[in-house]
Formats: C-alpha cells, structure tokens, sequence
C-alpha cells in the first residue's frame, strides 16, 4: 500500500526528467529555443520547398494527376501551403464572357479593381514618356496598338499632374484572363456611377491569347510611380502592388463573392499603411478557409493559420501574446470569421477576446446565414428570411427570431473599436480598417457581404445590393471609436448613411422611399414573403418595422433623434 502511495505521490523536483524540448524552469525562452536539437525528418528548405511545391505540386495539380503522382511529403505533414500559389491557377474556362476595356469613358477612379473579389482586374499609372518608350519595344503593330489601347489619358492621373508642371501619367486597366470568372462585378459598378469603360464580350479564339499579351505587358512595365498614388483618394491604394495586393486571386469562391472583396480591401488598407511583413490572419473555418486554402492553392501573400468554428479569436490571442513577446508590437494581427464563428458557437471567444485587452482586429463577414455548409439560418439572419432550419412554409413563414446586432453588443465591450460597413461603400469601408490598425487595443469591423447563391441575387450584384442594404436601413454604417469621447453621441458616427436624420431615405429626383420593403423585394430569399400582387406578409411587415425600430436606436444613441 505503501508502495502504491508513493507511486501515485508527486516526485521530488531533483527525480523530474527532463524532456527533450520541454523548457528547464528559469531558462529564457529564446535561449532555450536555441539550443533544442535538430528536428530530423521535420527540417524543411523553405526556398527549395517552394520552388519545388510551384513547380512539382501546381504542375500536377493543373494536369489533374495530383491524386495519382504525388506522395506526402513534409510541407503536408505541416499544413504548409506557400504564399500566392493561387496566382497559378486558371479560371480561363470557366466563363464564356470577359470584360472589355474602353479608355475614353474611364476616369480612372480605382472602382473596378477595388469591388473585383477575384483580383482579376488591375489598374497602373505610368509616366507617358516611360510608356511609350516601352511600347516601342514591341514590334508587332497589332499587339502594340492593342496594348495601347488599354491606357486612357485621364484628369485625375494626367491632367493635374500636367497643370501643375509634372509629367502626366496615363491610367491602364488590364484583365487577368486566368483569374476573371465572368461575375461582371466590375462592369455593375462601372455603370452604376456612370461611367460605362467596362462591357462584357463574348470570347472567342483569340481573346485569351491577347488578353494573356496584354497583361504580360502590364507586369514588364513596372510599378506605378509612387508619386501617383494619392494617399488622400483610398481607392488609389491598390496602385500599390507590392504594399496592397496581398491577395493575389485563384481562390475557389463564387463568382462575384462578397467576402473575397471584403478580404481583399482589408490587406490593401493594412499592407499599404503597415506593409505586406506586418500583417497575419487568424481565419476561423467558414467559406473564407475553405476558398482561401485549397490544396494546393494559397491565395495570400501574408501569414495565414487556419482555426476551428469557435475559438478564433482565442487563438489569436495565443499569437498575439507571442508576436508581443517578440516585440512585434508593431504587426497588425486579424481574425477573420462569418457568421457561425463569430454570431453563434464562436461568440463566447469573440466576448472574451473583446474583454482583454489585447491588440486584435476581428473582420466578420456577414452573410446573414451559415453559407460554407449550405446557407442555414444563423443569429444574423433577418427575421423571415428563407433560409435552411428556417424554411418558408405554412406552419413557419421563414426565420422567426430577430437579428442580433453583434456589433451593437460588441460596443458595450469597454474600450474596443467598432465598425459596421460594407466594400461598397469604399471610403467608410477603408476608414474603419485604418481606425481598427491604429486603435491600440480590440477592434471588430462587422462587414456585409453579400452571398449569391444564398441571398438569391445575380454574380454582378455584390456591390448593388450592400448598397441598397444600407439604403434601406437593413444594415446601417457606422464607427464606435472609444477615442472620440465618454459618451456614446460623441463616440458614435452615422455618416455615410443617407438621410442620417430620417426614418427612410428617398431618392431624391423621384421622392421614391427607399425601406426594408425595398430592400426585401430584389432579394431571392424574401421572394416567398410576397403574394402574386406583390404584397408583403405580415411577417415582413413586422421585420421592416423591426429595422426602423434598429435604426431609430441608433440614432438615438448617435444623438441625431
């Protein structure tokens, strides 16, 4: 018995082996990391790695022989996808159409490359003198025309420059034939301000090798110039390749896809501003991971882990407690999750992270249902939405609870940063991640994305619909920023919304009210909320109630009511 006793008993510390990689007590951890032992079959040539991944993996993956010719290796054993292997991968057949490019209507406002989920359309400023010398080069008068063409002489690029005395530069924009799925999203929002530079074509035999010389053309003649970036014009920041373009594209989202834009926007604000080495991403599992890590394609150019449903922002919290170690104080750590990860079984981890303290940023794209396992209801969805688990029927006329406004809960966390956007409202949008980079503590920026294929809406309409969105009081802009005050009118801002001091906003030239109702009638998942004649159910009558009932308490706590 005796025996057993001592069995069981804790050792004295003098009889504790140690453990090959366990920390002695009292051993810093950067000396103790120094001296553990080489890891054997773990060691991994990162330059030799990679070079063969794009190579060996890509190639046969492209092929479709990945299955079939590959074996594990050690990159596999570690979950190791390099950066930007999505760049590598083709989109080329998948739609029949691809936008076309008409130099004399562009103004060269960024729009089109900014709202593109799939960084399929680029833009360049180019010293007029140091494009033609460049176009110069080419031989070939038909291609040299052709690219030519591609580069409109613009007010904002060239003509201020040349009234002030500077050389002009002349705007390009030029599409990647390999990453464009035809969504038509940049040619939507090009027309809607007006503009109409971009059409959808038919391809035929000759669009994707031209296309092709286009854009190699584009990559040979260097960078935009920094002098014409306008820091002030936000739009103007993707004119950064190295600095913002962190996701290079060839993720497997759906066509026109809401989230990629929303992802995208968020790496060009913080790498311009911070640079592409001071970025990393805690991804909780959701449609943004599945899209985003794809073996073999890795859409990224920064440092990306990818975590469970619920404990994200937990994680994050582990990183952000050793880059702080490190005295990596400096790089911006973002943890990204939709709406299962952050309204529902993720919530308590959000609450938690939100409560200490630390230096976080959270992105929560908002899709108002779960859309990675088939677009079942969430707490974000609107009351009678058709969503699965919240089916529209006799007995139950689609999702019965309200909303929950988790960005409104996530403002009664003291001293965190909030923001509610969307990427179609660019400048707001930008603004709310720069202010999330430089507030020194918890930020959450809630985004609204729009999901296809679960909202019941056209590829080209991610853009349209966020706006009408805010326009009708289904999802309000706003900014909580901790900084401006003690008290919540002085910390709260509307702007950006229309009509911030009315019930509804009207259009203007045709006294149209712009409602919940409004909002409700383009969208798929409300279809079954209308009768033949088009009147709305009871239960939407109440949802759009419960929408201004949301708007008036904001606006209360704005003190605009």
């Amino acid at each position: 018995m005796a025996d057993q006793e001592r069995a069981y008993n804790h050792p004295d510390e003098e009889r504790i082996e140690q453990v090959a990689g366990t920390k002695p007590r009292g051993l810093e951890t950067e000396i103790h990391e120094s001296a553990l032992p080489p890891t054997g079959l773990l060691e991994l040539d990162i330059e030799q790695y990679v070079s063969d991944f794009n190579e060996r993996i890509i190639g046969a993956y492209a092929t479709g022989t990945g299955e079939q010719s590959l074996s594990t290796d050690v990159g596999v054993a570690r979950s190791l996808i390099p950066p930007g292997t999505g760049a590598l991968r083709d989109f080329s057949y998948i739609a029949p159409e691809i936008p076309r490019f008409d130099r004399e209507r562009c103004v060269g406002c960024m729009a089109c490359v900014t709202e593109c989920p799939d960084t399929a359309i680029l833009g360049k400023a180019i010293p007029r003198s140091r494009l033609e010398a460049e176009l110069n080069t080419i031989t070939d008068d038909r291609e040299r025309e052709g690219i030519r063409a591609q580069w409109a002489e613009t007010k904002k690029y060239y003509e201020v420059y040349e009234k002030k005395g500077d050389e002009g530069a002349l705007f390009g924009i030029f599409i990647d034939p390999n990453k464009c799925k035809g969504c038509a999203e940049c040619v939507e929002v090009c027309g809607t301000l007006g503009y109409h530079a971009l059409t959808m074509v038919k391809k035929d035999e000759t669009t994707l090798p031209r296309y092709r010389s286009y854009l190699n053309f584009f990559r040979q003649v260097g960078p935009t110039p920094r002098q014409y970036i306008n820091e002030r014009a936000l739009a103007d920041m993707m004119l950064h390749e190295e600095a913002a373009l962190l996701y290079v594209g060839g993720a497997g989202s759906c066509m026109g896809c809401g989230e990629a834009t929303a992802i995208r926007m968020m790496l060009a604000a913080t790498g311009f501003v911070y640079g592409a080495e001071a970025v990393g991403i805690v991804a909780a599992t959701g449609c943004n991971t599945v899209y985003g890590s794809t073996y073999p394609y890795n859409p990224f150019l920064v440092p990306w882990t990818n975590s469970l449903f619920e404990n994200a922002p937990a994680m994050a919290m582990g990183v952000r407690a050793k880059w702080d170690q490190r005295g990596w104080q400096e790089k911006k750590l973002w943890v990204i999750g939709g709406d299962g990860a952050m309204y529902d079984i993720g919530f308590q981890s959000l609450s938690r992270m939100l409560a200490c303290g630390m230096d976080i940023n959270v992105l929560i794209l908002d899709t108002q249902v779960y859309s990675n396992t088939g677009g079942q209801a969430s707490t974000a969805t609107y009351t009678g939405q058709d969503a699965k688990m919240a089916t529209f029927g006799k007995a139950v006329p689609g999702k019965r609870e309200r909303r929950k406004e988790l960005a409104q809960i996530a403002m009664m966390h003291p001293d965190t940063f909030v923001a509610q956007t969307t990427a179609a409202h660019i400048n707001h949008f930008y603004r709310a991640i720069m202010a999330a980079n430089e507030y020194h503590g918890p930020a959450v920026v809630t985004v609204y994305t729009t999901c296809q294929p679960e909202h019941g809406v056209a590829d080209d309409r991610s853009s349209h619909q966020a706006k009408l969105a805010v326009d009708s009081r289904a999802f309000p802009l706003f900014m909580y920023d901790p900084r401006k005050g003690e008290r919540i009118r002085e910390r709260l801002s509307l702007v950006g919304n229309p009509a911030v001091s009315e019930d509804w906003y009207r259009i203007p030239h045709t006294g149209e009210v712009i409602d919940f109702l409004a909002f409700a009638r383009t969208e798929g998942r409300f279809a079954k909320q209308f009768d033949a004649e088009g009147r709305p159910s009871e239960t939407l009558l109440y949802t759009q109630a419960e929408r201004l009932q949301n708007w008036r308490r904001l606006q209360e706590l704005a003190g605009v009511r």
